[in-house]
């Protein structure tokens, strides 16, 4: 019978999948939304409830949503592995203001308020803090998976939610220690011994972080070169699913976040030459079982508790909103975030998350919260995060009238771009550049060009785009540029003069930012390497690859060995590029 559950559970979720989700994603309603509605549909509390008046709804209906949340849970943490694969730990270095900052005071600001109006409402200290603690943190899957899908992750926006995020992650911890602290310190309870084991719990879940960072290194890196030579996908891939539940478990083990964990892994494998591989073998499966994630997430949602306490829910969920995107709003103000993509991450963030689910549930267990009070609570996250994808549609509206409300008083060109943060320069905007631009034009990801070109830049202009004319390679230029505030730079300009003198100048304006470049041939690749740019590619070099693979294809060979075989010249190309900038 238990096989007979789980094959009708994979029917049901495979329908859901494959007809419900595809017609949000015809409406532009977005597939995170289509998923929770089916939640509800499907669940226990939707058509589950007529289930014994007609046996045949049984077939399409999820009974029980605690058979299916250990594979929910693993959607969260393969999407915060993908993410970890995207980030590196200069990057999240990079990030630490808005990491330690407005993810530090947000959580604590959000906790006093919420906590501040419980208490008001009348109710015992320990349930407002509970309450203040569950209601701080916000939703990192479909937050995040909202970013993916409309390319906003590079964005101001998508950096400054992601690090808001982890540093929620992280106070899972904490929260969960201070709840089970609350009760025992009630009647029978010691807070002195609670807090002997909060010391205890801290060391556990720093080495346990020390050791997932330790074996990554010296251990796994090792162990996937030597998984490459032998050619098997399979190996490798068998190698990273281990390292992922591994470090998830390990977290979880600690005390912290399992998706906590996952993001580690994902970091250590961010920098090695097998990232894109991995992550281009795992998104299926990240995608379905993330999928799963926002099904249980409309399971919880019990349409009869909805009805009950809907004069006091609407408000609720209206008041949680508002309070959390005005705190996330000024503190990301606070901490330098640009009008705009405060705005637009401030609404991002206003709903609760799914560790608040954690928290209710072992206030109630703990005897802080009533039954009646968590269901209540319960459906107040679970509506919370069905709004998240109308809210991301606010939050890019507004965002975008405030952008030009901040553009119609630039009165100049630094004026125009005095917002920017986090962006590219483009040092020549020629075929090279603008191509390169499109693609983080469709990232979303902001940028701003430079070219000498007085007719393209005018052309350019007319469209729309953050282009200037000057010269990329003088100082002053690139200042103009925000080069200050730059992410990084791209030199594509012709003259090979002029694309040494922009290294040169951007390494000395911004040392910390990579500067990558387009290189003539291997001569000027070198010379340019030399000078500070981090990533050079040979037109010369790169033409010769493409056209190499092409004539493989054309002889036969398998794409996979096309690719491995071209990769391996390439990385030859960049070891000897490596040995001449020694």
């Amino acid at each position: 019978m238990e096989d007979q559950a789980w094959l009708s559970d994979a029917l049901v979720f495979l329908i859901v999948a494959g007809v419900v989700v595809p017609v949000f994603h015809r409406f532009r309603l977005g597939t995170v939304l289509g998923f929770i509605v089916a939640g509800v549909v499907v669940g226990p509390f939707g058509l589950g409830r007529f289930q014994f008046d007609f046996p045949l709804i049984g077939f399409i209906v999820l009974e029980d949503p605690h058979r299916v949340e250990p594979f929910a849970e693993l959607g969260v943490v393969f999407l915060l592995f993908v993410l970890g694969l995207e980030m590196s730990f200069a990057r999240l270095w990079e990030m630490k203001r808005y990491v330690l900052g407005v993810g530090t005071v947000q959580v604590v600001a959000t906790t006093v308020l919420i906590g501040a109006i419980v208490a008001l409402l009348g109710q015992p200290g320990p349930v407002a803090l509970a309450v203040g603690l569950a209601l701080a943190l916000s939703s990192t899957a479909i937050v995040m998976q909202l970013l993916v899908e409309e390319r906003r992750l590079a964005t101001t926006t998508g950096r400054v939610s992601l690090s808001v995020l982890l540093m929620q992650d992280m106070m899972v911890v904490p929260a969960l220690i201070i709840v089970s602290l609350l009760a025992a310190s009630g009647p029978g309870g010691s807070g002195v011994a609670s807090w002997s084991e909060i010391g205890v719990a801290m060391i556990e879940a720093f080495l346990v972080v020390a050791a997932i960072v330790l074996f990554g290194r010296y251990v796994l890196r090792p162990l996937l070169r030597q998984a490459a030579l032998t050619g098997i996908r399979e190996l490798i891939m068998a190698m990273v699913l281990f390292t992922v539940v591994a470090a998830a478990i390990g977290t979880e083990a600690a005390g912290l976040s399992p998706a906590l964990g996952a993001f580690l892994a994902g970091l250590l494998l961010a920098e090695s030459e097998y990232r894109h591989q991995i992550e281009v073998d795992i998104e299926p499966f990240k995608g379905l079982l993330l999928g799963l994630f926002f099904i249980t997430v409309g399971m919880s949602i019990d349409l009869a508790v909805v009805a009950k306490f809907i004069v006091w829910l609407i408000p609720a969920v209206i008041g949680l909103i508002a309070l959390k995107a005005a705190v996330t709003f000024l503190t990301a103000r606070v901490f330098g975030v640009s009008l705009h993509s405060a705005a637009e991450t401030a609404i991002m963030l206003a709903q609760a998350g799914e560790f608040g689910f954690v928290v209710f549930a072992l206030a109630r267990s703990s005897g802080i919260l009533s039954v009646e009070t968590t269901q209540f609570l319960i459906v107040v996250i679970g509506l919370s995060m069905a709004v998240t994808p109308f809210l991301s549609r606010i939050s890019v509206a507004v965002s975008r009238r405030v952008e030009e409300i901040e553009q119609k008083g630039a009165a100049s060109p630094g004026k125009e771009i005095e917002g920017l943060e986090g962006h590219v320069v483009i040092g020549g905007f020629g075929r090279v550049g603008r191509t390169i631009a499109r693609v983080l034009e469709s990232e979303n990801v902001p940028y701003v060009a430079i070219d000498q070109n007085a007719r393209l830049v005018g052309r350019e202009r007319q469209s729309g785009r953050h282009i200037f004319f000057g010269d990329a390679g003088r100082e002053e230029i690139l200042d103009r540029a925000g080069a200050d505030r730059a992410r990084a730079f791209i030199v594509t300009v012709d003259s090979p003069r002029n694309a040494e003198h922009m290294v040169q100048a951007a390494c000395r304006r911004r040392p910390n930012a990579p500067v990558y470049a387009r290189a003539r041939d291997t001569d000027h690749a070198r010379a340019l390497a030399k000078l500070g740019a981090e990533v050079v590619v040979p037109e010369a070099v790169e033409g010769s690859l493409r056209l190499a693979g092409r004539i493989l294809s054309g002889l036969g060979w398998p794409d996979e060995a096309v690719s491995r075989r071209i990769d391996q010249e390439r990385e030859r190309e960049l070891v000897q590029l490596e040995s001449g900038k020694e």
